[in-house]
């Protein structure tokens, strides 16, 4: 049915909680800000920098936003890599994926060099065929620039691509993108909430995705 799986990262394959909360709580306390909770951010986790900061700070003034980006990037360039660890199975699941000529690429908001590293630290970095970061869009999700420029690329039909992620965010990336969705439940969001968007699929990690809808 499907040619190409794309993923999501965060909370999708991998889990950067902690390195996400030393750099957000970093870049906040360099603009004057009090740090936020472990919950306050995950549930930040997804969206793009700017967003994020929209999010936790309720400003919108968008040149401190720059800012905030550019002290969050400077500590991530610090401690993400070692903060991030791929869910069980998931190495697996790609494994399963490629061997059944499937073509795997990830689509997230993350910086493509950092998911780079990230693979490479587990020993993935061969499982992904294509990575699509936020340094590589102009506009990032849930503008479905990034997996448009994916199907272009690998000169597919949308008909071709399954996205699968953990958020709204996602949920609606795949829907402006008019391609399939399937959703996994290892982020913050709920089933409930998917139930409102467009999906093939809820499951409760990518392992159950690949088996009930790949059939592997």
């Amino acid at each position: 049915m499907f040619k190409v799986i794309v993923f999501d990262f965060d909370y999708t394959l991998g889990d950067s909680t902690n390195g996400i909360e030393l750099s957000i709580n970093y870049a906040l306390e360099q603009l004057g800000y009090s740090p936020k909770s472990t919950d306050e951010i995950k549930k930040t986790i997804g969206l793009s920098l700017k967003d994020t900061y929209f999010h936790l700070t309720g400003n919108e003034n968008l040149q401190e936003a720059e800012q905030f980006a550019k002290f969050f990037k400077e500590k991530a360039d610090k401690v993400m890599v070692e903060n991030t660890s791929l869910y069980e199975g998931v190495k697996d699941t790609l494994t399963n994926l490629r061997d059944n000529g499937y073509i795997c690429a990830i689509v997230t908001t993350k910086f493509h060099y950092r998911i780079e590293q990230i693979l490479n630290k587990h020993n993935a970095s061969d499982l992904i065929d294509v990575i699509v970061g936020a340094e590589d869009v102009k506009i990032e999700k849930p503008n479905p620039e990034g997996l448009l420029w994916l199907i272009d690329y690998l000169g597919v039909e949308k008909t071709d691509i399954l996205y699968i992620g953990d958020s709204v965010v996602d949920a609606k990336t795949a829907e402006n993108a008019k391609v399939k969705f399937a959703a996994v439940l290892t982020g913050t969001t709920s089933r409930a909430d998917f139930e409102n968007y467009s999906n093939i699929y809820i499951g409760e990690n990518v392992p159950d995705v690949s088996k009930n809808i790949l059939s592997l």
